[in-house]
């Protein structure tokens, strides 16, 4: 949209900002994002289209800032991709239809009597004064009831489900409802249930920056990468002294094969090999036995001393 100085009009007309954004959406925002919306909503007043390249022109931000607001708002609810271009949604429609969904339906005064108990309460009214300044809308109020039935999440999880989401800026329901999906798939339902999957996040993360630390990896993990490590340290309970000896059996191979990684990981657990010293002493053991087969091959001219054999597993410590 482009307005010539000599048109007047723009002089004497006003873009009405909706006050649920201030009281559900401006705290959670950064300042770009809010300044995208706020151009959106003066563009839509036009019946103006919603152009992503435009916009980075026009509020000289870069494309990735402007692609980035643009996700944002999609992710609240704000902003409907179409495949004619984009839709800035109705707030108050919005809320208005939350309000009046019976499911969900729930005044602050009906939580308050009806929550299973005081802490409940207490509860929600901490996250109003923490995340909302004391002015939370009563939609908020039924989507905390809301999610606490759905998730049953103790007081003190759902409190630090709000801490995390706004630590993390974004603190908006849709972003709310993946998290809490992720953490009730997690069987976190008490505190202490999210303090355990917290350490064993961090217990995985230690891990997996020490093995692209050893290998030199200039990359972080794939997908399938990440998910042998979680096996081998959450559920065989291997620590990184262990793993470290399967990496210092492939830090002569030119490409590291994770794959082989697992199998020979996989074997240690297999056998019920423990602590690093078991595994030490089973590749010792392994390694003293191929020799005498070695020998034995030599004798009987089938010697085959140099060559590898990855899937028998023996072979995985004949040459270390």
């Amino acid at each position: 949209m482009k307005l010539e100085q000599n048109d007047k009009s723009i002089l004497f007309s006003n873009t009405e900002i909706p006050d649920v954004f201030f009281t559900e959406y401006l705290s959670c925002a950064n300042g770009d994002y809010i300044k995208v919306y706020l151009y959106i909503l003066f563009l839509s007043k036009y019946d103006k289209d919603i152009k992503i390249n435009d916009l980075s022109k026009k509020l000289s931000l870069p494309l990735k800032t402007i692609q980035e607001a643009f996700k944002y708002w999609e992710e609240a609810g704000v902003l409907i991709k179409k495949h004619t271009g984009y839709i800035l949604v109705n707030l108050q429609e919005v809320e208005l239809l939350k309000l009046y969904t019976p499911k969900l339906t729930s005044s602050p005064e009906d939580i308050k009597k009806n929550a299973k108990n005081q802490y409940r309460a207490k509860a929600i009214e901490n996250i109003n004064t923490q995340f909302f300044q004391g002015i939370m809308s009563p939609s908020w109020y039924s989507d905390i009831d809301m999610w606490f039935k759905k998730y049953n999440f103790d007081e003190q999880v759902m409190l630090a489900l709000f801490n995390y989401c706004f630590d993390h800026s974004a603190l908006h329901r849709n972003y709310i409802q993946v998290v809490a999906d992720s953490w009730y798939k997690n069987n976190i339902r008490s505190f202490s249930d999210l303090d355990k999957y917290y350490e064993k996040q961090e217990k995985i993360s230690s891990v997996k920056k020490s093995i692209i630390k050893k290998l030199g990896l200039n990359r972080n993990l794939t997908v399938y990468e990440d998910a042998y490590v979680e096996k081998w340290t959450i559920d065989y309970g291997y620590s990184m002294e262990i793993i470290e000896i399967a990496l210092k059996k492939t830090t002569s191979k030119s490409n590291i094969n994770f794959e082989y990684l697992n199998k020979m990981i996989t074997d240690w657990h297999d056998r019920n090999l423990k602590t690093a010293s078991e595994i030490q002493e089973y590749i010792k053991e392994n390694k003293h036995k191929q020799e005498q087969i070695k020998d034995l091959k030599k004798q009987t001219n089938y010697n085959n001393s140099n060559q590898r054999n990855y899937d028998n597993f023996d072979n995985l410590y004949a040459n270390n």
